[in-house]
């Protein structure tokens, strides 16, 4: 298991993990563009993990702008095996106030603006998202956050809305009635983009306020909504290191994830041109080279 590599995707609130003292900076490119802002390398407690600002450092980049397939290209061409992604979320249910931690298993795509799959062109692949996360990076999660004592709920359902408006009354209500748990603005297509390279995927919700079907909580206001980012982003930041010490001995060998491209794509190999190869070679080379 010694090539299993962590990534964390951190949201608004989440721009570096200070504690990592070893530190490296990388510029990369990829067929889709630059990443959101330059990947941290690091070595913490003797493992190699990468840190990405999904908004980029200072949060510039609205969740629409979001350059999706560029970040997880770019953790790919790295070797990352595995990403967590840690967000800051709106609570859909009374007993999922600000502050607690939501590890997500299955999401509801409301995104309409956005760049979806690297098969877009010539090649065509139709992965699984019948259970987006992985069961073992869940397990992980969850270790990392009973160490630090932190309040959770393991498991729920994430609507992933385009923003960057926070919802209308009526949607907030529209979401309640479907039993939906958080809602956020950058989890998709990010758990897609993962599958389709093969990357296993958790996300770490944060709840930072209750949106605005709340009776006490009409209106989401983003100074309220900071407050409560920082004292998340400090909890993540002790969650994440207890990962990193955990994470490996999760991993699933038979995890679906691992090989998914193997019974995807469905466009006839005399019809892959070796550029659109080219273009994919970091994400499906292990399927498109055989």
């Amino acid at each position: 298991m010694a090539n299993n590599k962590l990534a964390i995707i951190g949201g608004s609130g989440l721009y570096d993990v200070e504690e990592f003292k070893d530190r490296e900076l990388l510029d990369l490119d990829t067929p889709w563009g630059k990443p959101s802002d330059k990947i941290l390398k690091t070595a913490y407690n003797n493992k190699e993990v990468y840190f990405l600002p999904r908004h980029g450092r200072g949060h510039f980049i609205n969740p629409s702008n979001i350059n999706f397939r560029a970040n997880i290209d770019a953790l790919k061409q790295l070797g990352v095996t595995d990403i967590v992604s840690v967000s800051a979320v709106g609570s859909l249910k009374d007993d999922l106030p600000p502050g607690k931690f939501v590890i997500v298993d299955q999401f509801i795509d409301r995104t309409f603006a956005r760049n979806k799959t690297f098969f877009d062109d010539e090649i065509v692949a139709h992965v699984s998202m019948a259970h987006p996360t992985s069961n073992g990076l869940m397990n992980a999660c969850e270790e990392a956050i009973k160490n630090e004592k932190i309040e959770h709920q393991r498991g729920g359902t994430y609507v992933v809305m385009e923003g960057p408006q926070f919802s209308t009354l009526a949607e907030s209500k529209l979401y309640r009635s479907w039993k939906a748990d958080v809602i956020g603005m950058t989890n998709m297509p990010e758990a897609k983009l993962a599958r389709e390279a093969e990357i296993r995927y958790a996300s770490v919700s944060m709840v930072t306020d209750y949106d605005c079907w709340h009776p006490d909580h009409e209106n989401v206001d983003v100074q309220q909504v900071i407050k409560v980012l920082l004292d998340n982003a400090a909890k993540a930041k002790s969650m994440i290191k207890n990962l990193i010490d955990n994470f490996e001995k999760h991993i699933d060998p038979k995890d679906p994830t691992n090989n998914c491209l193997d019974v995807a794509i469905i466009t006839a190999p005399e019809k892959r041109t070796q550029k659109t190869k080219d273009k994919l070679k970091t994400v499906a080379g292990r399927v498109l080279n055989k």
